[in-house]
C-alpha cells in the first residue's frame, strides 16, 4: 500500500487520483490474476472518467438548469407533440461548439418548453459544453445589477456572449426596456454565426418584431435569432394540465 509520502508525490506530480483507484485495485482479489500493467492502465481508464464526471457535474451546475434532472430520454413523445425521439437524440448527440446555428424552441404556455431546453442543454453538457441557462427577464435583471460594476457587468457579458450554448428561456414573454434590447443585441451580434442560442418561447419572431422597443435594432436581433435555426413546434398541448389529470387521476391521489 502507498505511504503519506507516495502520496505527496503523487499530488506533485498530479495523480494523485490514479493512485486511489490503483490501490482499490489491489485491494480487490478479483485482480490478482492481472499484471501490474493491466492494473495501472485500469486505474488510469477509470481516474479519467471520474474527471470527466466530475467536470459534466461541473458544468451541470454552472448552467444553472430549473429543472437539473432533465432528460432527453424522458422526454414524452405524444403524437400531439411536434418533437420524435430521433430527432431529439439528434440534439442530445450535436456539436454545439462547431455549429452556430439557434433553436428555436416554440409553444403555448404549458407546452414543456423549459424541461426541454433543460434536456437538451444537460444532454450538451455531457458532451462537455459549457452551457448557460437563463429567463430573458432574468438575464436583463442580472445586467442591470452589474452594469454598476464595469468589471462584473463586462465578466457577465462575456459569459453570454462566449458559452457553448446559450439558453434564453420564456423570450418576450414580458416585454424588456431599450437597455435590455440593446444588452440583447451586443449579445447575440457577438455570438451571431459563432455560437448557438437556444430560445424558448411562446411567440414567434414576428411578434418579437412588434414587441421590441426599438425598431431597427429589433429587425437586427429577430434576423440574427430565426435566419440561422432550426425550430421546434411543440404544438398546443398543454403537458402542465395533462400532468394535473394523470396525477388526479391515480389512486393515491387526494384532495
Amino acid at each position: 500500500m502507498f505511504t503519506s509520502v507516495d502520496y505527496d508525490k503523487f499530488r506533485a506530480l498530479r495523480i494523485t487520483q490514479v493512485a486511489l483507484q490503483l490501490e482499490e485495485l489491489f485491494k480487490d482479489d478479483g485482480n490478482d490474476r492481472k499484471t501490474p500493467e493491466e492494473l495501472f492502465l485500469t486505474a488510469v481508464d477509470e481516474a479519467l472518467e471520474l474527471r470527466r464526471s466530475n467536470r459534466i457535474e461541473k458544468l451541470i451546475s454552472r448552467a444553472r438548469f430549473p429543472i437539473p434532472q432533465a432528460s432527453i430520454e424522458e422526454i414524452r413523445y405524444l403524437p400531439e407533440r411536434g418533437v420524435s425521439s430521433v430527432r431529439m437524440q439528434r440534439y442530445a448527440a450535436h456539436d454545439w461548439g462547431a455549429d452556430p446555428t439557434n433553436l428555436l424552441l416554440i409553444s403555448p404556455t404549458g407546452g414543456g418548453k423549459t424541461y426541454i431546453a433543460c434536456a437538451i442543454g444537460i444532454a450538451a453538457c455531457h458532451a462537455e459544453h459549457s452551457v448557460h441557462y437563463t429567463r430573458l427577464d432574468e438575464m436583463a435583471r442580472e445586467l442591470v445589477v452589474a452594469r454598476g460594476d464595469n468589471i462584473a457587468y463586462q465578466a457577465l457579458l462575456n459569459r453570454l456572449c462566449n458559452v457553448d450554448l446559450l439558453i434564453v428561456d420564456d423570450f418576450l414573454t414580458i416585454g424588456i426596456d431599450e437597455t435590455a434590447a440593446n444588452d440583447l443585441f451586443t449579445i447575440l451580434v457577438t455570438r451571431d454565426q459563432r455560437l448557438p442560442t437556444l430560445i424558448a418561447s411562446q411567440s414567434g419572431p414576428s411578434y418579437w418584431v412588434e414587441s421590441l422597443p426599438e425598431k431597427v435594432a429589433a429587425d437586427s436581433i429577430v434576423n440574427r435569432l430565426a435566419n440561422r435555426a432550426r425550430t421546434i413546434n411543440l404544438g398546443t398541448l398543454d403537458m402542465r394540465r395533462l400532468h394535473a389529470q394523470e396525477a388526479r387521476a391515480a389512486k393515491d391521489h387526494w384532495e
